[in-house]
């Protein structure tokens, strides 16, 4: 079998960085195999497969030795941020743009767009419509639909349905089975769940960028369950397992009457002139956590936005029993994470942004310090404390976007996914970290797409559709309610159980490899 694409013995270093990312690694993908890359955050995964792509370093210039590196002819990427991989403003100009590369003759593209969208389930009543308009996760599947256009030989995905609902999840998976049959396809994913049973292999890394187990996917999760766990990687049951570990509780409410962080009544949001979200009456008091769930596009991050007043409003709307609009700054009231992690830094280093906030009160630089260093090494960011934000990894920018908007310690917590891209050891100490803030009273309202979370850490869910608050549930009735719904409607429909997929994908015949 030809090689598709591969690299012997590459090393790699990004500048500012303590050590090198990869240290005479090697790997080769053979055409036709679909191979999925697991590891924890931040150990090289999505600089791999630039590098496999080219990107590295001929668009990226960073500095890299190997002994060979195969750069596939024909490919495609999807990349973790899809803000990154647009060219163009509106939706029909970019899809477009990757037509006119091919040749397509002009009066076919309108068709073909529509078919390209109608395979990522992205729905729009206009093909003119302003890609800055469109929630994260629906742009995330218009860059998949212009991946796909490409029509390539290989296509690389890199966590292609971080910012997807589950229903938006298993989609854009099942399109991209669709359009890799007979193509090469390299993976960074970690829904592990919804690729078990596609991949024909699984290469592990562990956090210094090493391959340390490679084969058929039931062998190897079998074999190396220990290795997993303590590396945080997910794999099939983690949650389970972490939920009968003894650093899981149950977030049981707080007693006593609790005092009321924010009320809302007849509160809109609006983008322009557009309504976009109307919530007739909804209460968030101390000490709760409140799970924002619903489909991509339905209003959630609007909600986020309205309650920072980064978006016009209009109704009532108190902040600490205060009118919002009394206060000059929420921030001193409100911790906001931001979907995009990149839309939150604003300085030229890790520590700086974490201790930015800190500095604006005036803090001494003893105190400053002694924050900053505790919360780095809190988040496993100590070692990039010199770099750059940019030059962080997905989950390692979004920890960072984390720890710097906490820093303060406020008494309200806005978070937009802040668990997209983290590993599972990353994921676990986020969530114990805000479940102790918020048996101190700190009120949590968070944006998730993760039932796991919803079912084990909220203590209410917002269920949001069509730009209206639907539901204010418990979480125990809100899984009731998604059990007796039909799949579509739910406010999450689930894939198939892990293990079964798990217990399929053992037994599959990996192609012969040959190195490179």
């Amino acid at each position: 079998m030809d090689v598709a694409a591969g690299v012997v013995k590459l090393r790699l270093k990004f500048p500012g960085a303590p050590s090198l990312t990869f240290r005479d690694l090697s790997l080769q993908v053979m055409r036709g195999e679909r191979v999925l890359l697991l590891g924890p955050s931040g150990c090289g995964k999505s600089t791999l497969l630039q590098v496999l792509t080219g990107l590295i370093p001929n668009a990226v210039d960073v500095p890299v030795a190997a002994d060979s590196i195969v750069v596939p002819e024909s490919a495609a990427y999807v990349f973790q941020d899809p803000d990154t991989q647009f060219c163009m403003p509106y939706v029909d100009e970019e899809l477009a743009f990757v037509l006119e590369n091919l040749l397509v003759p002009r009066e076919e593209m309108p068709e073909r767009m529509e078919r390209l969208l109608a395979q990522v389930g992205l729905k729009l009543e206009r093909l003119h419509t302003p890609i800055a308009s469109l929630s994260q996760g629906m742009k995330q599947r218009l860059a998949i639909a212009g991946a796909l256009a490409l029509e390539p030989d290989v296509l690389f995905v890199d966590e292609p349905t971080a910012l997807l609902d589950p229903e938006g999840t298993g989609q854009v998976w099942e399109t991209i089975r669709s359009a890799g049959e007979g193509r090469t396809v390299i993976i960074v994913e970690h829904k592990i769940e919804h690729v078990l049973d596609y991949v024909d292999r699984v290469v592990l890394f562990n956090k210094s960028g090493e391959i340390i187990a490679d084969g058929l996917p039931g062998e190897l999760f079998a074999e190396h369950r220990d290795r997993l766990a303590g590396d945080g990687i997910w794999y099939p049951g983690v949650w389970d397992d972490y939920a009968n570990s003894g650093r899981y509780t149950p977030p049981l409410p707080l007693p006593g009457e609790r005092t009321k962080r924010i009320e809302l009544s007849d509160f809109a949001v609006r983008r322009g002139k557009e309504e976009k979200l109307r919530i007739r009456g909804a209460i968030v008091s101390a000490g709760e956590w409140i799970a924002v769930v619903g489909p991509n596009g339905a209003g959630k991050s609007t909600l986020l936005l309205g309650l920072m007043r980064l978006l016009a409003t209009s109704g009532g709307y108190k902040l600490l029993e205060r009118p919002a609009a009394e206060y000059r700054e929420l921030s001193g009231e409100i911790a906001f994470v931001f979907q995009n992690p990149e839309f939150q830094f604003v300085t030229n280093s890790v520590y700086d942004e974490v201790a930015f906030s800190l500095r604006r009160e005036g803090r001494s630089e003893d105190e400053v310090r002694a924050k900053t260093n505790g919360l780095l090494a809190e988040f496993e960011l100590a070692e990039r404390q010199d770099n750059h934000p940019f030059q962080l990894s997905l989950g390692q920018k979004r920890r960072l976007s984390v720890a710097s908007a906490i820093v303060k310690e406020q008494r309200i917590l806005l978070l937009d996914e802040p668990t997209f891209g983290q590993d599972a050891k990353n994921t676990f100490a986020l969530l114990e970290r805000l479940e102790a803030w918020r048996r101190q009273g700190t009120a949590i309202v968070m944006v998730t797409h993760d039932p796991d979370i919803v079912k084990r850490f909220a203590t209410r869910v917002w269920v949001v559709r069509g730009g209206e608050l639907q539901a204010d549930l418990t979480p125990q009735d809100w899984q009731a309610a998604s059990a007796e719904t039909e799949p579509d409607d739910r406010p999450f429909a689930r894939p198939a159980e892990p293990e079964a997929a798990f217990a399929g994908a053992g037994g599959r015949r990996t192609p012969g490899r040959e190195e490179v």
